[in-house]
């Protein structure tokens, strides 16, 4: 009864795997057909010659060199600052006593409900005022004010487990709070932190509407935005376009499998408290 469990469970397992790894089995197929066998043939359709000058194309005519790069460098600058400043914050919070700590967890937690799109009009005109569109940094300061909330409440949680007699025993050593945050805490939270960056990494590299509504010039644009280049008013290069999202996985699909033990962990570890 037991082995029949087993096997009923992984063949569920199985079946949901399935589900989840087939669209990119199709996707990747999909960028290696052109418009004629995309629109002629059967969507379920193995490409009858593989047309891998589709890739070629993205990344050289399309410019998507240029994004994939703006993509990278935007992404971990935001991704490197929202972590840091968060952890700042949840030390600051949970580590230390003084009068506002609540009303400052409170407030970031105001900010994670306020609605991205509420936030475009506003954003749009202070970025203006201070000289900012068309610039990477108004997307980098927009991507770490959005996720700071939700990478707060997700420490929060990890930091309440952790236990303070080792921070104790270091304040007795004569340890600073520097070197108690950078020496001590920072490397506990390391699991937590993986799951952190991967979510942050996921949103700020497939994120749309800001880049779109603040950068203009294609020397700025990432991938997100730079697809549109393949959509034109008469054709749409759609095998390109097929290639273009298959590059942007590969850089998340990474991060996952690299990353997924400490995500575990992190998960794990923040699930429960003492």
């Amino acid at each position: 009864m037991r082995k029949f469990g087993f096997f009923l469970l992984y063949g569920v397992l199985s079946i949901f795997a399935i589900f989840q790894i087939y669209p990119l089995v199709w996707l990747f197929f999909f960028s290696l057909k052109s418009n004629s066998e995309i629109f002629g043939n059967s969507p379920f359709s193995l490409p009858s010659a593989p047309k891998w000058e589709n890739y070629a194309k993205a990344w050289t005519d399309g410019n998507i060199n240029t994004y994939f790069f703006n993509s990278i460098w935007i992404t971990v600058t935001a991704v490197v600052l929202t972590v840091l400043l968060a952890s700042f914050a949840t030390f600051a919070i949970t580590r230390m006593n003084w009068k506002l700590n609540k009303f400052v967890l409170l407030l970031f937690m105001v900010g994670y409900m306020i609605p991205i799109h509420s936030t475009i009009i506003p954003l749009f005109s202070f970025f203006l005022d201070w000289h900012l569109i068309d610039n990477p940094l108004s997307i980098i300061l927009s991507y770490v004010a959005y996720n700071l909330p939700l990478t707060i409440m997700i420490l929060i949680g990890f930091y309440n487990t952790l236990p303070r007699e080792v921070e104790e025993a270091a304040v007795m050593d004569g340890c600073s709070v520097h070197r108690i945050f950078f020496r001590i805490t920072l490397p506990m939270t390391m699991p937590v932190l993986s799951t952190t960056v991967i979510i942050n990494m996921i949103y700020n590299w497939n994120e749309f509407i800001f880049v779109n509504t603040f950068i203009s010039s294609d020397k700025y644009k990432t991938l997100t935005v730079g697809i549109q280049n393949f959509i034109g008013q008469y054709l749409t290069d759609w095998g390109a376009i097929g290639a273009t999202l298959i590059i942007s996985i590969i850089p998340i699909l990474v991060a996952f499998i690299f990353l997924s033990n400490r995500i575990v962990e992190g998960i794990a570890a923040g699930s429960v408290k003492g």
